[in-house]
């Protein structure tokens, strides 16, 4: 290159890096930012539930020149910087980093030049926020201007046409807002693929230097030879810079609850420890306390099994676990994101006092078909999604377990020493999208496209049934234990979504069933279920400082049960002294209805750096003869300290009502509930140490009320004799904690490690107002007081919660993860071995217990490993993964039960050391 050339600089394509690739180009010297103006992704975003959309990206507005380096001019030397650059929410340049060093001065002049851009502030869901670009700063040197040509030589300009569509190697995804280029040349043709991955680029005939560059993809290069006159087609397989793991982009919706931690299904799904399933993630987190192995259960800040409610798209779902510890009720492909609300939600959730998950599913892919189909030592399932027509797209998903029929061959036959436990599940997942056009860069511009007003939704269906028998081996004895479930559930909803302007409707109506049976010795129960219900909430956004939301969420339900069970001593019979009694057994057939409405309104205020979310639920529930109101008001309040620390609080009351079925009249329910209360506070702070790292801190204090109690009250029944209650509202509690979440995210394709510590210090207390209900030996003794209002440590408290989780990229799709888990033993109630009480009119033994709660198990610890590696090809990839649960065997304590004279205490171990071996192929 002539060294009497005259130098230059060139700003060149930037790629912003969201959850979805956006592209943003920068403008060559005296474009106007419009011309600058990046395309989004038009299809293939998945619901506004799931994950967080940028509304509007950020625009270069204030370019400056870099000074071209010394030594690279005197040497004719070009280069290109590729930079990571962190906007604030102000448009100014906050950090820059290279990713690809150039040298010869290029990284210096590059970083002196960006660092003083000026952009709009890009705005995620209406608000503005901080985001990262990618983006690819020239060093060209030009050559004089030439005479421009006279009009037969543009007459007889040659052109040849390259046209194609850019394909994600091993998914066959499109890929939109790529550019693609003939040669490094900032002077030269361009086009942007778009959303259906396709480009056409009209350059001179001959060879073609092919350049792509495009967000979350390596550079693709290659060559083709076009000839004049003549259109060449090819399809382009892109590779993915990092995997299906690679996050650049750390901004987050606006919060309206001061805790809400969201994690991608990529993310969860390669976490140590859950064979794959994203739900089970949720186990992992700050405030959530380790339930025993075989129920599933969600015991959030302190809160009782049963007080935090799972969700499915909005739609409560009965459990969200198969039974025996088993995977999570939904599809691991089908999900999109899951939101975990340990407390502080705000108006629009409700019929919970303890926490919310709600899972949030994703719709059928846009482009073409894909799927995938899983295979490990547990169950096998299977993916589906495709487009049937532009604005409407398919998904499906189905799995079935086959362990009832591998664990009977695995268990020892020694005579009466073991119980066979046979579980057996599937569940299915069916949705349906519609109206969603494609090609729009933006709500505005498919507001425009649909004359003013936009509407989509979908339709989806879904279930999960679930079989568990045990029963002891060897010969049957009259002490035999056969216990028989079944837990059944399907789902019918849709979803309704109108957008005009600032006005924003979403209608979900839903239809449910259930059934359940149960089998215990003599008793034996068979329930089934009908629910209807619907959802509306209205937001309308009144200025860039008010928003106000308001809906209604009415459910009806009924209930009706089959039920045989011996009747309660002294209910119906007197017991035979010195025998164990043995009474009549009842058949009934029982049925019951109830209505549960709520009306919420809350808004989002701000005022400085104060954000306000004031808000209130009315509560109205009718079972039986039951009429019960309850009101909930709620406040959230966040301060934006510096642009790296958030302060946040809320404070609130929270109702749930009872289970339908509780309502019923003695001596199976009572008819007089009311709804279960709680009081619910947290103070935390949200610091981001640097752009990948995270610090979240967060105390609450929780208190319960009127919560179900068993067994409940004993009254005198008009006929003179005394009863004791299944259920009343006795039950009170209180929580206070702190909970520790840092995070590492990884910063670019060459970060290669992520993860997070979460640790929880909690003390959780249950007890009972009025008067201690006869314990038989149940927990033995009160709950440590002797007056008419007890309080003792919940069965559930866990001091210390710590969870360690950590992922690396070793390279050629090999991925290594661990988890470290550790948790105080859960509180119990010794025996007291110094006598045995024997009782002749029933005919068995009682123990003697120590104080309520004064003892616990051994603490909880478990290593679990992952490893997985995946193979690439071109149309499909397939990956295997072993995963490793409780690596050293460590032996936990699950459970303690007693010999029958109540002097012995044994305990029942957990997991041993569990290798689970699996494939997966996906395209």
């Amino acid at each position: 290159m002539s060294p009497n050339l005259k130098a230059r600089s060139a700003l060149a394509a930037a790629s912003l890096l969201l959850a979805t690739p956006v592209l943003a180009q920068a403008p060559q010297s005296g474009a106007s930012p419009a011309e600058a103006a990046p395309p989004s992704q038009a299809e293939g975003t998945p619901p506004a539930q799931a994950q967080p959309t940028m509304t509007k990206p950020p625009e270069l507005v204030q370019p400056v020149q870099a000074a071209y380096p010394p030594e690279a001019l005197a040497e004719g030397l070009t280069g290109s910087v590729r930079l990571i650059i962190t906007i604030a929410a102000d448009g100014s340049v906050s950090d820059v980093l290279p990713t690809e060093p150039a040298g010869h001065g290029f990284d210096e002049a590059a970083l002196a030049a960006v660092r003083q851009f000026r952009f709009s502030p890009a705005e995620v869901d209406g608000v503005p926020a901080p985001v990262q670009v990618e983006y690819v700063y020239h060093f060209t040197l030009d050559a004089p201007p030439e005479e421009a040509p006279g009009p037969e030589q543009v007459q007889a300009a040659r052109k040849a046409t390259l046209t194609g569509q850019l394909i994600s190697r091993g998914s066959r995804s499109r890929v939109p807002g790529a550019t693609v280029r003939c040669g490094d040349d900032p002077e030269a043709p361009e086009a942007l693929s778009d959303a259906d991955g396709r480009f056409t680029l009209e350059v001179p005939p001959g060879e073609c230097a092919v350049r792509v560059v495009a967000s979350g993809f390596q550079l693709y290069q290659t060559k083709e030879q076009l000839q004049e006159n003549e259109t060449t087609e090819v399809n382009f397989f892109l590779a993915p810079s990092a995997g299906a793991l690679e996050t650049v982009v750390r901004s987050e919706r606006p919060k309206k609850e001061v805790v809400r931690r969201t994690i991608t299904r990529q993310e969860a799904q390669r976490t140590p420890g859950t064979f794959g399933d994203p739900i089970r993630v949720i186990q992992t987190l700050p405030g959530v306390a380790r339930a025993p192995f075989i129920s599933g259960e969600l015991l959030v800040r302190g809160s009782n099994p049963g007080q935090t409610s799972t969700m499915m798209d909005g739609v409560r779902i009965p459990i969200l676990f198969h039974l025996l510890g088993g995977p999570s009720v939904v599809n691991a492909e089908f999900i999109d994101q899951l939101d975990f609300f340990p407390g502080g939600y705000g108006s629009q959730y409700g019929r919970a006092v303890g926490g919310i998950v709600e899972v949030g599913t994703r719709k059928g892919a846009a482009d073409t078909l894909h799927g995938s189909v899983k295979v490990d030592l547990l169950d096998a399932g299977f993916f589906l999604e495709a487009p049937v027509t532009d604005g409407i797209s398919v998904a499906a998903a189905a799995r079935r377990s086959y362990i009832d029929t591998l664990l009977p061959l695995v268990l020892p036959k020694s005579e009466g020493s073991t119980l066979s436990v046979v579980p057996r599940y599937w569940d299915y997942q069916v949705r349906v999208d519609f109206g969603a056009k494609r090609g729009a860069r933006s709500e505005e511009e498919a507001q425009a496209q649909a004359g003013g007003a936009r509407s989509t939704g979908y339709v989806m269906a879904f279930g999960s049934d679930d079989q568990l028998r045990v029963v002891s081996a060897g010969p049957e004895t009259e002490r035999d234990l056969s216990v028989d479930t079944q837990t059944l559930f399907h789902r019918l909803k849709g979803d309704w979504t109108y957008r005009k302007g600032a006005l924003t409707s979403v209608f979900t109506p839903y239809l449910g069933y259930d059934a359940n049976s149960f089998q215990f010795g003599a008793a034996k129960q068979d329930g089934v279920g009908y629910t209807v219900g619907a959802r509306e909430v209205l937001g309308l956004e009144l200025s860039s400082s008010l928003t106000v939301r308001t809906g209604l969420d009415l459910v009806y339900e009924h209930q009706s049960f089959d039920v045989e069970f011996p009747a309660p001593e002294n209910f119906e019979y007197v017991a035979f002294p010195g025998a164990e009694s043995v009474g009549e057994l009842l058949v009934e057939k029982i049925g019951l209805g109830s209505f549960d409405g709520a009306l919420f309104v809350e808004a989002d205020l701000k005022v400085g750096k104060f954000t306000f979310t004031p808000g209130v639920r009315g509560n109205l529930q009718r079972a039986g003869n039951a009429r019960n109101l309850a009101l909930d008001p709620r406040l959230w309040v966040s301060f934006a300290a510096t642009e790296r620390t958030n302060l946040k609080g809320s404070l609130g009351l929270y109702s749930q009502p009872a289970e339908t079925f509780r309502f019923i009249a003695l001596p199976y329910g009572n008819p007089d509930l009311i709804y279960q209360r709680a009081f619910q506070s947290s103070l935390g702070v949200d610091h981001r140490l640097t752009d990948v790292l995270n610090v979240d801190v967060t105390g609450f204090f929780n208190r319960r009320f009127n919560n179900i109690a068993a067994p409940g009250q004993i009254v005198t029944r008009p006929g003179g004799g005394v009863v004791q209650l299944p259920y009343s509202n006795e039950g009170i509690g209180r929580a206070l904690g702190l909970e520790v979440m840092v995070k590492k995210n990884r910063a670019s394709a060459s970060d290669k490690w992520s993860g997070w510590l979460s640790y929880t210090f909690s003390r959780s207390l249950d007890g009972r107002t009025g008067s201690n209900p006869d314990s038989g030996g149940g927990f033995g003794g009160s709950f440590g007081g002797g007056g008419d209002e007890t309080y003792g440590l919940s069965p559930f408290d866990q001091t210390h919660i710590l969870t360690l989780v950590s992922s690396y990229v070793l390279g050629n799709g090999w991925e290594l993860g661990g988890r470290f888990r550790y948790t105080t033993g859960r509180p119990t109630t010794p025996l007291n071995h110094s006598f045995d009480l024997f009782q002749a009119d029933r005919n068995r033994f009682n123990g003697t217990y120590g104080p309520y709660a004064s003892a616990r198990t051994a603490g909880f610890h478990q290593l679990d490993v992952r490893l997985d590696k995946g193979w690439q090809f071109q149309n499909w990839t397939l990956g295997a993964y072993i995963d490793v649960q409780n690596l050293y065997n460590a032996e936990n304590v699950e459970f303690v039960f007693n010999d029958y004279r109540q002097r012995r205490e044994y305990e029942v171990p957990g997991i041993p050391i569990l290798p689970v071996v699996g494939v997966k192929g996906s395209f």
